[in-house]
């Protein structure tokens, strides 16, 4: 068979030579169990990542960092628009967590409100999560960004109104907090999706990592900069600037172009509700009959039940163990998003090069065994420490999980595992509650020193159990 090869010269000039070759065809397990490569895909443009393109415009300074390897994926002009948009997206989200929280306090001087506005914030994720996927793999997924994203912006905007003329009651709170969480529940399954198909496959785990890194960079300035512009000017202060992040963002996304796969197949635009079912269940069966996204799946499962919810017990540490205050959680929230940001950049430096399973499991294990430490400690500056290693255990398995499950499902089905996947969230609020009511009884040290000891027991037992998790690439 003559096929047309394209080789890529010095000079990022593409050359196309011809060869004779036959085609062996796999074998059903090989198609299951391997990494869904490009070339493997039907040669239409729905499937093929866009060329690099020389950036143009507002993009040109973060098209500059793409000179260095770290940042390769910042070539490919599709995957710098998502990346600002997610930019946009991550610093508004971070800064509302830190202004709702301020605000609804603010106006209700209940702790226990505070915590309801977590539980609302959860619930579209328990219930909208696997019917989110479906639409991403059904319905153009660009379009689903720009309509979710600006209404976001409009929500944010109605409450910085609210706020600036002092008609602002907890129930808008409330209202809002849950139009948002379910409007980021269809956004992030199609976003995710978008950058699987934006860059070519070789700089996936490259592009999951920069990702990464701006969403962790967003969670340390975010809330800082929503706590300064609370000090300058309220709340509504606050909320103006997430309305404009999240305009910013959109019109990001309104200049992807349409070469990027909207996600819509034929079967599916008819828009039935029975498809999206349909679509929903496939989703699951995938999981189910395919052992490397479901092995992948189940470790991210098992860091956000037992190692992520330490998070919420942070102030007893900081405030009766170390003895440190509101001052010392904030510095060691700071240890923690600098291993994370560490970890973000080794992904995106030397993630292709390395194990990606071996890895994700021993950054579980890590993970596990940094928390049972931090729980034993009575040292600050150790302490301080541990969460540095805490954070690059965390993003190191997150980042690789996702980076495992996107490329070995199919680009049709890449929607519905980043909505299976984002559901950690769930399991992150049931460990919370487990984390608080052992919490209750026991104490503190002694519930994040069990559980993290159970994720690293956890990780190292399904990584000797399943033996293909150590063929994993």
């Amino acid at each position: 068979m003559r096929e047309s090869v394209l080789v890529s010269g010095s000079a990022g000039v593409g050359r196309r030579v011809h060869c004779q070759c036959v085609a062996a065809r796999p074998s059903r397990e090989e198609k299951l169990e391997r990494p869904v490569a490009r070339h493997e895909q039907p040669p239409s443009p729905e499937h093929d990542a866009p060329e690099p393109v020389a950036p143009q415009g507002p993009a040109r300074i973060v098209g500059r960092l793409s000179r260095l390897p770290t940042f390769q994926a910042l070539h490919y002009r599709e995957f710098r628009l998502l990346w600002l948009g997610q930019f946009g997206v991550a610093m508004g989200m971070w800064m509302d967590q830190v202004a709702r929280g301020w605000l609804m306090y603010q106006l209700t001087d209940s702790a226990l409100q505070l915590g309801l506005v977590r539980v609302i914030q959860a619930v579209p994720f328990l219930l909208l999560s696997p019917l989110a996927g479906a639409f991403a793999d059904r319905y153009d997924r660009k379009a689903q960004l720009i309509i979710a994203q600006s209404i976001d912006a409009v929500l944010y905007g109605l409450v910085a109104v609210l706020v600036l003329t002092g008609r602002i009651e907890p129930w808008h709170l409330y209202a809002t907090a849950l139009g948002t969480a379910s409007l980021q529940v269809f956004q992030q399954p199609a976003r995710q999706a978008l950058v699987y198909e934006a860059v070519d496959r070789r700089h996936l785990t490259n592009a999951i990592g920069l990702d990464s890194m701006v969403f962790n960079v967003s969670r340390t300035t975010g809330p800082a900069v929503a706590g300064i512009l609370i000090t300058l000017f309220d709340p509504g202060g606050s909320y103006i600037a997430q309305a404009v992040l999240y305009v910013l963002a959109t019109i990001w996304t309104i200049q992807l172009r349409p070469s990027v796969r909207s996600g819509a197949t034929a079967a599916g635009k008819d828009g039935s509700h029975l498809s999206v079912v349909r679509g929903t269940i496939e989703g699951w069966q995938y999981i189910l009959h395919h052992e490397t996204v479901r092995v992948a799946i189940l470790v991210a499962m098992v860091a956000a039940l037992l190692a992520m919810p330490f998070s919420t017990l942070l102030p007893v540490f900081a405030r009766d163990i170390l003895g440190a205050g509101a001052t010392g959680q904030g510095l060691l929230l700071t240890g923690m998003g600098i291993g994370a940001l560490v970890s973000a950049v080794l992904i995106a430096s030397i993630g292709d090069r390395l194990p990606r399973g071996t890895l994700m499991f021993g950054a579980a294990f890590i993970y596990g065994m940094a928390l049972t430490a931090f729980a034993a400690s009575g040292s600050f500056a150790l302490s301080i420490a541990l969460m540095v290693v805490a954070g690059l255990g965390n993003v190191g398995c997150h980042a690789l999980v996702r980076t495992v499950v996107q490329s070995y499902a199919p680009s049709e089905m890449q929607g519905r595992m980043m909505a299976m996947f984002q559901q950690n969230q769930v399991v992150l609020t049931v460990g919370s509650l487990i984390a608080g009511a052992l919490a209750s009884v026991v104490g503190a040290p002694w519930t994040v020193g069990v559980m993290g000891s159970i994720c690293a027991v956890a990780a190292v037992a399904i990584f000797l159990a399943v033996p293909h998790a150590r063929r994993i690439r």
